[in-house]
């Protein structure tokens, strides 16, 4: 998890645990810019997190993305095969 260290929540993490209103907004805001969101995301979503916004997204939104794809036994591996396809797509595309 040395990705942790990168987040941009690392001095007030617990703004991340937020559970409505403008108070969970803000916390989602928080990790449109982070550096890591992706990894955070993949780690939430392979553990399982039931609480607190990881990598923008509620535990709501988390749930209903695991339901989506039942199959994903890997959210890290999931997330870098999408990026390095992105990465190899020609452009324009």
């Amino acid at each position: 998890m040395d990705w942790v260290a990168q987040g941009l929540c690392r001095a007030q993490p617990e703004r991340m645990f937020a559970e409505e209103g403008a108070a969970l907004k803000e916390a989602k805001a928080v990790c449109a810019g982070c550096p890591v969101r992706i990894e955070c995301l993949a780690y939430a979503l392979d553990h399982r997190v039931g609480h607190g916004v990881w990598g923008a997204m509620t535990q709501r939104e988390r749930r209903a993305l695991l339901r989506r794809r039942p199959g994903v036994t890997s959210w890290a591996e999931f997330f870098e095969t999408a990026r390095t396809h992105q990465d190899t797509a020609p452009a324009g595309r």
